[in-house]
């Protein structure tokens, strides 16, 4: 099994968890009733970083909405889009809670855009937000850089 693979694999049974490993973080180990739970940082390829980035810049000029004033939210935002196309093959929407994230990455409906984002320009990541919305900043571009200072060390 290659590392890539081994990143997108998780298992779970009655209390022991084991998910995403990486290269670039050490795992970290918790003991809880006898069972050791290892849990571990994934981080998205820069490629899929890269992709998503310039696809949330383009659907924000298209879509005439515009990204948080605080640029930390569309660096984290985008980073877990990249994470989840790596893990799922689909830009998962990162800011919801999944019981089977292949299941609903297969149906599509919480896959971005997602269809609220689409229909009624809801989007409950606050990546793309209308002009009207208080946290609606004036721009609809990031850099790379500006990614990676935002979520440095997180």
């Amino acid at each position: 099994m290659n590392m890539r693979a081994l990143q997108a694999s998780t298992s779970h049974s009655s209390g022991f968890g084991v998910s995403s490993f990486s290269t670039s973080s050490p795992p970290t180990c918790l003991f809880h009733r006898r069972l050791m739970i290892v849990q571990a940082k994934a981080e998205p390829t820069q490629k899929s970083v890269e992709i998503m980035r310039k696809f949330s810049e383009q659907y924000a000029r298209k879509s005439g909405t515009y990204f948080c004033v605080d640029k930390g939210v569309t660096s984290v935002v985008i980073k877990g889009l990249a994470d989840h196309k790596d893990a799922l093959g689909a830009p998962l929407c990162p800011c919801r809670h999944y019981d089977d994230k292949a299941a609903e990455a297969t149906q599509g409906f919480w896959n971005c855009p997602c269809v609220p984002m689409r229909e009624r320009k809801e989007c409950h990541c606050m990546l793309f937000l209308t002009p009207d919305n208080d946290f609606a900043g004036q721009e609809q571009s990031i850099t790379l850089e500006e990614i990676k200072e935002s979520t440095t060390n997180m």
